[in-house]
């Protein structure tokens, strides 16, 4: 199992913090997500039924005619590999390592390289998380397209992996799809901050979604969880206010990072990422502090989320000061 953030739990074993008191930046999740009302109790009772207009709600939201609801993009991140026959498979490095664990888990050959080498790279699948999580990279829709056409004209596919890309709806492929040989997964855990939902989609061919959907079963998603998924897509007014609300605190997030002496290497709309020699020991001075974030080994360098509140703002800026004493 490789690591990821919100191991909060951990932490506070680790450091004798108690678990309510930590400040967890490690995610990358909305802080402020989509509030959840109360469910209605047949919910809880019935199986989950796939014209309870989840799927509808997931299309005019996404803009496009065909995709297939599953538990999170990570379900479809593992069972996609086992769709295709071995291949070459390059992705960007760094990147969300389970795309590249999933990938060789299947025995495909699997290659990391850097983001500017990624449009010329030769391989019979692409694999592009946009924007790029840790680094924010961003490619165009323009320079996706063009990759698209290339690997499907010889058979070839692209993955697109737009977890982050909710709040700039603009750069995302979605509203192409579907398209030969593109494949793009959507998550609702971090713009709407419903990640413990886990309520993914892809969004493909109708043929390789039937293919999917026999792969991963009935029911992949809970009944309670598809019902909050279709009221948080149709909320518009809700949507409309994030998008304007996440750059600005992601910009108030770079401010204090560089207030504080940190240079910013990347970031998008819900995190901002830095390169430091030191940033395992950073890391473990904020955990002292009860503020985790993501640690990264290659390279070496820190991932913040977005704070939800004032306090936890002042908090946050209170730790890195107490770092540069």
């Amino acid at each position: 199992m490789l690591e990821h953030g919100g191991r909060l739990r951990a932490a506070a074993q680790r450091y004798g913090i108690p678990e309510g008191d930590w400040l967890d930046l490690s995610t990358g999740i909305n802080p402020n997500g989509w509030p959840v009302p109360p469910l209605p109790a047949d919910v809880w009772q019935r199986l989950p039924q796939d014209d309870d207009g989840l799927a509808d709600a997931a299309c005019a939201y996404y803009g496009t005619t065909s995709l297939l609801a599953v538990s999170g993009s990570q379900a479809a991140i593992q069972a996609l590999p086992s769709l295709r026959a071995p291949s070459k498979v390059v992705l960007v490095a760094p990147s969300y390592a389970e795309h590249a664990h999933a990938w060789r888990r299947h025995g495909h050959q699997v290659v990391g390289i850097p983001a500017e080498e990624m449009l010329q790279a030769d391989a019979d699948v692409k694999v592009i998380v946009n924007p790029n999580n840790p680094t924010g990279k961003l490619f165009t829709r323009t320079e996706l397209l063009d990759l698209r056409a290339q690997l499907a004209a010889r058979g070839g596919w692209l993955v697109v992996d737009e977890a982050f890309i909710d709040a700039a709806p603009e750069h995302s492929l979605a509203s192409v799809c579907p398209l030969p040989g593109l494949i793009v997964l959507r998550s609702l855990g971090k713009f709407f901050g419903l990640a413990g939902a886990r309520v993914g989609f892809v969004l493909a061919e109708e043929n390789l979604l039937q293919q999917l959907a026999e792969s991963l079963g009935p029911w992949p998603i809970a009944a309670p969880s598809r019902h909050v998924a279709m009221l948080a897509l149709r909320d518009t007014e809700w949507q409309l206010a994030a998008r304007e609300s996440l750059p600005q605190a992601a910009q108030r997030l770079a401010e204090l990072l560089r207030t504080h002496g940190l240079e910013l290497s990347g970031g998008c709309s819900l995190f901002q990422w830095v390169c430091r020699e030191d940033a395992a020991n950073m890391h473990e001075q904020l955990a002292r502090q009860g503020i985790l974030t993501r640690l990264f080994e290659h390279p070496v360098s820190l991932r913040f989320g977005l704070p939800c509140d004032e306090a936890q703002w002042v908090r946050s800026a209170d730790a890195l000061s107490e770092i540069n004493r």
